[in-house]
């Protein structure tokens, strides 16, 4: 329960302060960069900090009749305020050791100091400030409570700047630039709250006097250039002096303000009048001042100018993290009374609910009775029959944030009837405690008297799509129905949908009902053969997927028209040249094995889509053997033959085979794989590949045929079966 209070903790005060911390961000990166500016200007001399204040303040003399005041400023310019010969004013940057002027002074510009207000108090004067000081002090809660979470997430801090698994680029780099900038966010929020502090009289303190000198006993007068105290302070521990307003009386003095102290000076004799040291909260402040600015340093200003801009990066991601944990959409047809399959979530950064939502989308379109929730959300389930747990871990082995309740709720709400129960794992083997929670939960559920474990507890490591896959095939293997293997069904997110331009279609006939799209994207994509194209025909949301033939730099397309297909009518009633929005999905699982040394592909209906265009692209005439079924011949079927022949021809194919399940000798693609069982084991002993695509309850019978071929479960295999069908 503490990892949930830090975390919302952590999330209340980015909500309370978000706003305000873009403004001072933005603003922060700008006042970092034009400090960074100030220092190009070139004012600063070489060995600028071997200068003694003699040496400046003879040369000053011997230049100019009359000098009011010399400023050092953060930059380490000299600047004097004097008179020439004439007695007209001179103000500029100097060489301070000839004096000569370097530069006229440069004040900062209006946008700067329209964003130095912005920064310091929003325009809105002591309402303002204050605003800006409790912002800044609520920064520094955010970084505390997020070097919290992050220790809590290594196990300790003895892991702080350990590996991070990368679940999204949002979580992964808002830990990884929080650790980064960790030092540079703390310093920015712990001086802007002090500067603040400060600034609304909360602290400081008064100067201290530490000597007042009446007279002194050495009258004698001397060169300001051979006062001891002139020749033992050196330029770069000198913020301002005040020379005397009339020189060679001795009521007027020198007023050195160094960084530490301020001294009164006697402009004849060279002793110390008075010393007034300051208080450690006005060096305090100082110091707060720099460090707050970068003001001092290049390198440290663009270190602020960074982080600032980091802070901007730690709000989006921040943000996108919470909408990835919390925003997954979830539609529940069914509630817990009446729900026949039960799926629980327990997941810390939001990928393991977009697993489980996709089988609860599969779930409802297959008429099943699903309900999706958090594992906090366990009760009676009066109807399940099936209970399905996908869950994260957290830290050393605990439970995610919404799944911290589970164990509680399950002793407090025993089902009263047999449920059988099925536990996927998510983690990633970087950790040393991978999927332990998954894991306990699974010995928890074996303890309930009401529970019967269907599968054993399934891993799935850095959300390995592959190790969720095979978890899926047993699964739905057990099931009346067969939930869509597809790998890239797990793997896409939904992304901007781009123009395609229809180029061609073909028509169907009464003994074919197969036909053939051509679309061009409006603009050149990247793509191949095996990816899919997504499109969106109604309103409901769901896509309906496409296997892709790359022909050219077009995407064809061979499509079923079913009578109440809303896809494939969508498809069929195009024209030429009309436009359709949509999406190329990366199918990687099912690209062509550029490295097998030998592939078989073997499809069913329009499941020869994606081979006729890896087939036609199979430029280093790599061994192919399709094998293809149909229901019946027809023109379509001969034209796939006349395309075969053409490719054997070319050396890109090296055997074509068709069966034809209606007719006089009616066959299906099985036989044709059983009449070439001595290939297929040949095949896959010698690192072969073989391609499945088409319906599902081929694929099936297929996998089953092949294992009986090799005589060996097939997932021994490994990425040799490699599968797209639906």
């Amino acid at each position: 329960m503490t990892l949930s209070i830090w975390r919302y903790a952590h999330l209340a005060l980015a909500l309370v302060s978000s706003l305000f911390l873009l403004i001072l961000s933005v603003t922060g990166v700008i006042l970092a960069f034009a400090a960074v500016e100030e220092k190009t200007y070139g004012f600063k001399v070489r060995d600028f900090g071997e200068i003694t204040l003699a040496q400046t303040v003879d040369a000053l003399q011997e230049t100019y009749p009359e000098v009011v005041e010399l400023t050092v400023d953060h930059n380490q310019f000299v600047a004097i305020d004097a008179f020439d010969e004439n007695g007209e004013p001179v103000k500029g940057y100097i060489d301070p050791r000839t004096g000569a002027m370097l530069g006229e002074l440069k004040p900062q510009s209006d946008f700067v100091q329209w964003n130095i207000a912005l920064h310091r108090s929003l325009f809105l004067k002591e309402t303002g400030r204050a605003i800006v000081g409790v912002v800044s002090f609520l920064l520094f809660l955010i970084t505390i409570s997020g070097v919290v979470l992050i220790a809590k997430r290594q196990q300790g801090l003895r892991n702080f700047f350990a590996k991070i698994n990368k679940d999204s680029f949002s979580q992964y780099f808002h830990v990884v630039t929080g650790r980064l900038f960790l030092i540079p966010v703390l310093l920015l929020a712990l001086t802007g709250t002090y500067l603040f502090m400060v600034r609304m009289g909360l602290v400081g303190s008064q100067n201290r006097n530490i000597a007042t000198i009446v007279a002194s006993e050495d009258t004698k007068g001397r060169q300001a250039v051979d006062f001891p105290v002139f020749q033992e302070t050196f330029l770069a521990d000198v913020e301002k002096v005040e020379f005397p307003f009339v020189p060679d009386d001795p009521e007027e003095h020198y007023v050195l303000k160094l960084r530490d102290r301020e001294l009164v000076v006697n402009q004849i004799t060279g002793t110390i009048v008075e010393e007034i040291r300051y208080p450690y909260s006005l060096l305090l402040e100082k110091l707060s001042l720099d460090l707050h600015t970068g003001r001092t340093s290049v390198i440290w200003a663009v270190i602020l100018g960074f982080a600032s801009l980091n802070i901007l990066f730690f709000v989006y991601t921040g943000f996108a993290i919470t909408i990835r944990r919390k925003g997954t959409t979830v539609k529940n047809k069914f509630n817990p009374s009446n729900a026949n399959y039960v799926i629980l979530v327990g997941s810390e950064n939001g990928s393991t609910w977009f697993f489980a939502n996709k089988i609860h989308q599969q779930l409802l379109a297959l008429g099943q009775k699903s309900f999706l929730t958090d594992m906090n959300r366990f009760a009676y389930f009066p109807e399940a029959t099936h209970l399905l747990i996908f869950s994260s871990t957290y830290g050393l082995g605990t439970a995610p944030a919404n799944a911290v309740q589970f164990e509680k709720l399950v002793s407090k709400f025993p089902q009263r009837h047999s449920v059988r129960y099925s536990v996927v794992g998510f983690g990633s083997k970087a950790y040393p405690d991978f999927c332990a929670y998954a894991k306990s939960v699974d010995t928890l559920l074996s303890k309930q008297g009401w529970a019967v474990q269907q599968l054993g507890v399934c891993t799935v490591n850095d959300r390995s799509v592959e190790e969720f896959l095979s978890w899926g095939r047993a699964w739905s293997s057990q099931m009346p129905f067969r939930i869509d293997l597809t790998p890239a069904l797990y793997t896409s997110k939904i992304t901007g949908l781009k123009t395609f331009s229809v180029l061609e279609k073909t028509a169907v006939s009464e003994d074919n009902a197969t036909f053939r799209v051509v679309l061009r994207p409006q603009r050149r994509r990247s793509f191949q053969s095996g990816d899919l194209l997504a499109i969106y025909p109604g309103d409901d949301g769901r896509e309906r997927l496409y296997s892709i033939a790359k022909v050219g730099n077009d995407i064809q397309l061979m499509v079923k028209l079913h009578p109440d297909g809303l896809g494939s009518s969508f498809l069929y009633r195009l024209e030429k040249e009309a436009r359709i929005k949509g999406r190329i999905i990366v199918n990687k699982g099912f690209h062509f094995p550029t490295k097998a040394p030998a592939v078989a592909m073997i499809a069913n209906g329009t499941g020869i889509a994606p081979f006729l265009g890896m087939i036609a692209e199979n430029r280093k005439k790599r061994p192919i053997r399709l094998y293809v079924g149909f229901r019946h011949g027809n023109a379509l079927t001969e034209q796939y033959h006349r395309f075969a022949q053409q490719e054997i021809a070319d050396g890109r194919l090296a055997g074509f085979n068709i069966a034809f399940s209606r007719g006089d000798n009616p066959q299906y693609v099985m036989d044709l794989v059983r009449k070439d069982a001595d290939f297929f084991r040949d095949l896959l002993e010698s690192g072969g590949v073989v391609m499945i695509c088409g319906s599902l309850a081929m694929q099936k019978d297929i996998e089953q045929l092949l294992a009986g071929i090799c005589a060996k479960d097939l997932t021994s295999y490994g990425r040799q079966i490699l599968t797209d069908c639906y």
